[in-house]
C-alpha cells in the first residue's frame, strides 16, 4: 500500500484521513438518532438542544486549543488562524466537549447523566475516523515512533513505524464488546457506560502516547497525557461516586 491514500472528488485530491472523519460524524449521527428514536428516555427539546450546543462547542474549541498546545512553545510562531484551525486531537474534543455539556445541563437545570446514548455512535466515528488516519500515514501527526518490533509498517517513510490508529482501532473494538456485555446486564446507573468508556479511553490514551512523536512539557509527559491525567482522575472519583449512590440505592 502506498501512502497516503488519497481521493479524488469532484476533480479534488483529498486525504483519506478528513474523508473519513466526515464520514464518521456523519454516520455517528445517524446511530445516536437511530438509538434516541428507539429509547425510552425521553429529553425535552430545550433539554436536547443545550446538551448538543454545549457538546458542539466544547469540543470544537477544546480539539483546536489541545491540539495547538502540543506544541506551545511554537504556537505563536508565525501565528495564521488557518494553521491554528488545522491542528486538532480527539482527545480535547471529549474533555472539553464533556465540560460544555455539563455547564449546558447546568444551565437548562437538568441532573440526569446524558451520556449514555452517544456512547457507541461516537465510538463508531472514532473508528472510522482512525481508519483514515492510518491510510494518511505520515502525512497527518497520527502516527507511531519508529519500532523493530513485529508491529512495526511501513507509512510512508524509510521507517518502519508502530501504525497506532490500527492499535486504538483495535481496543475501540474490545470496549465496544465489553461496554456491550455491560449494557446487557441492565442493572447499572444512568452514565455508567458513559463514564467507563471516558476513563477506558482516556487511559489508553495516556500509554498510547508514548509510543507517539510529542513535544515533551515536564518530564516524559506532552500535553495530551496531562489532559488524559486530567479526565483520569475526575473519572475515578465520578465512578467512586456513581458507586455509592447505586449500593445505596439498591438498599
Amino acid at each position: 500500500m502506498d501512502f497516503p491514500v488519497t481521493f479524488h472528488i469532484f476533480g479534488k485530491t483529498i486525504l483519506a484521513h478528513p474523508l473519513f472523519e466526515a464520514v464518521g460524524m456523519f454516520l455517528g449521527m445517524r446511530y445516536y438518532f437511530y438509538l434516541k428514536r428507539r429509547s425510552k428516555e425521553k429529553l425535552s427539546f430545550n433539554t436536547s438542544a443545550a446538551v448538543l450546543i454545549g457538546a458542539t462547542a466544547g469540543a470544537l474549541v477544546g480539539s483546536k486549543l489541545v491540539g495547538n498546545l502540543e506544541n506551545p512553545y511554537t504556537l505563536f510562531e508565525d501565528f495564521s488562524f488557518g494553521k491554528f484551525w488545522s491542528n486538532n486531537t480527539i482527545v480535547g474534543g471529549l474533555a472539553f466537549g464533556l465540560i460544555g455539556v455539563e455547564l449546558a445541563k447546568k444551565v437548562v437545570g437538568h441532573k440526569e447523566s446524558t451520556g449514555d446514548m452517544i456512547v457507541f455512535p461516537l465510538m463508531l466515528a472514532m473508528i472510522i475516523g482512525r481508519v483514515g488516519c492510518f491510510l494518511t500515514g505520515i502525512y497527518e501527526e497520527t502516527y507511531g515512533i519508529p519500532t523493530d518490533s513485529v508491529f512495526g509498517m511501513y507509512l510512508g517513510d524509510e521507517y518502519l513505524r508502530h501504525p497506532v490508529a490500527l492499535y486504538e482501532i483495535g481496543f475501540l473494538v474490545m470496549l465496544w464488546a465489553v461496554l456491550k456485555y455491560v449494557q446487557k446486564l441492565e442493572r447499572y446507573p444512568s452514565g455508567f457506560i458513559f463514564q467507563i468508556f471516558m476513563l477506558g479511553y482516556f487511559t489508553f490514551r495516556f500509554l498510547l502516547d508514548f509510543i507517539k512523536p510529542r513535544i515533551e512539557i515536564a518530564g516524559p509527559l506532552g500535553t495530551i497525557q496531562f489532559v488524559c491525567i486530567c479526565v483520569i482522575i475526575y473519572y475515578i472519583y465520578t465512578l467512586k461516586n456513581t458507586r455509592s449512590l447505586y449500593l445505596k440505592y439498591l438498599r
